[in-house]
């Protein structure tokens, strides 16, 4: 290879494989395949740029970018950056991917811990007060029992969720991993 174009063109090539990679994976993130192309664009990006040249890369409308940008942002994979001197609004991707995966899925597990113990606590005490009825029917109240021993016991998974979040929002796992492939 000694034309440049041909250099430049195997780099696109390696980018779209990349950025196609990228786009197949992000439901994982509850997102679509046109918003992974944008992030993986954007990953490939040497410095912030604004919806309008995001818009005129992807051949995308502006609202849509917008839309797309503001998905990302939720999911902390994008982030709106200051340039003295510009006044469009500039966004670049995260590029560590660690920090992504870390910063949604904490958030997605604490959302289910926060979620499911609120209505375990709202469910025991109404089991409780089944139980502490004596006009309640001996079936209802062997079944209130049985329901308030398998919600308790499931509060056991959702504190040990709290500690696996703790770990991985601080990133210990890291270093718990590390020391683990140390060993072997």
């Amino acid at each position: 290879m000694s034309d440049v174009q041909e250099y430049h063109d195997l780099l696109k090539e390696a980018e779209d494989v990349v950025v196609s990679a990228l786009a197949d994976t992000m439901d994982l993130y509850g997102v679509t395949p046109s918003v992974g192309r944008l992030y993986g664009m954007l990953y490939f990006m040497d410095e912030p740029v604004t919806l309008d040249q995001m818009s005129e890369e992807l051949g995308m409308s502006k609202p849509t970018m917008s839309t797309s940008i503001r998905s990302l942002q939720n999911i902390d994979m994008v982030h709106k950056v200051w340039k003295k001197g510009v006044r469009k609004d500039l966004y670049e991707a995260e590029k560590d991917f660690s920090k992504s995966f870390f910063s949604f899925f904490c958030k997605k597990w604490q959302r289910e811990i926060s979620v499911n113990l609120e209505a375990i606590e709202e469910a025991e005490n109404k089991l409780q007060i089944l139980l502490n009825n004596e006009d309640v029917p001996e079936e209802i109240a062997v079944k209130a029992k049985r329901n308030l021993a398998q919600i308790i016991e499931s509060k056991h998974y959702y504190h040990f969720l709290k500690k696996v979040v703790k770990v991985f929002d601080d990133r210990r796992i890291i270093d718990i991993l590390n020391e683990e492939l140390a060993k072997e």
